[in-house]
């Protein structure tokens, strides 16, 4: 009985440490029944590169955040359930090493840790962790996942239409796909509802043809017809096969090649 009111003043304390690290701007941490399970510093894929986040593992749900002061506070907290995830291994990257892949609803993003060690126990642990939630709360997991964005760096070109980027030629991504487009390929937005069920996102011209024909068929207007993979709503079939492409003129571009 000791043992557990020890365990569960420290739990408390622990949790609340989290919770003030993140300052007025960090929602609350602390309920009956959450745990602590473990805390460190992972690598994070962003769309400018590898950035060191702190991530907090709980028995309910997983936390991270950006480090500053020398990891005393942290800031841009983010919260994800954890039957929203799925993870999957993955071989070292170039800009990365001992990475895996978490895929949830409204993000999917690449995660690396400083040791193959260390990537094992955080994928055991968050798995652990998600299984024991899902058979005791009776919840169902998800199974619609948002895409992984390609990162700026991975491509000089819009991934559509061939433009060189510049100062004025920007970047964007297709929150369908996860290509890096020029504006003048992505302006048609779309609600997709497992991201966000009201807000309208940038999708590029390729992914609106494909959800259009999808909810064309949805209503009742389609005419019976099957179509070959690339006719498929999502379009995820030629989306691959053009980012070979793409990526391979991307590198033309990079050394000067015509």
């Amino acid at each position: 009985m000791s043992d557990q009111l020890t365990f569960t003043l420290e739990n408390r304390d622990r949790i609340q440490a989290v919770e003030s690290s993140f300052g007025p701007t960090g929602k609350p941490l602390f309920q009956p029944g959450r745990v602590l399970i473990g805390e460190g510093r992972l690598l994070k894929q962003s769309r400018r590169g590898p950035q060191p986040k702190a991530f907090f593992l709980f028995n309910d749900m997983l936390v991270y955040g950006s480090i500053i002061l020398h990891g005393r506070w942290h800031k841009n907290q983010k919260i994800i359930s954890l039957e929203d995830i799925e993870l999957e291994d993955m071989e070292d990257g170039l800009t990365m090493s001992n990475q895996w892949l978490i895929r949830t609803p409204k993000k999917s993003f690449y995660v690396a840790a400083a040791s193959p060690a260390e990537k094992r126990a955080w994928m055991e642990h968050i798995e652990e962790c998600r299984s024991q939630l899902l058979q005791s709360a009776s919840r169902r997991r998800s199974s619609t996942f948002a895409v992984t964005w390609i990162p700026d760096s991975a491509s000089a070109i819009c991934m559509r239409c061939s433009g060189k980027f510049s100062f004025t030629h920007r970047r964007h991504h297709c929150r369908h796909c996860g290509f890096v487009v020029c504006n003048s390929c992505s302006k048609e937005r779309v609600v997709l509802e497992h991201i966000d069920c009201t807000k309208p996102l940038r999708v590029c011209k390729l992914c609106y043809t494909g959800l259009m024909k999808k909810e064309n068929r949805r209503r009742g207007g389609s005419d019976g017809k099957s179509g070959s993979d690339e006719e498929d709503a999502d379009g995820s079939a030629l989306c691959r096969r053009c980012l070979f492409l793409s990526v391979s003129r991307s590198k033309e571009v990079l050394h000067g090649e015509s």
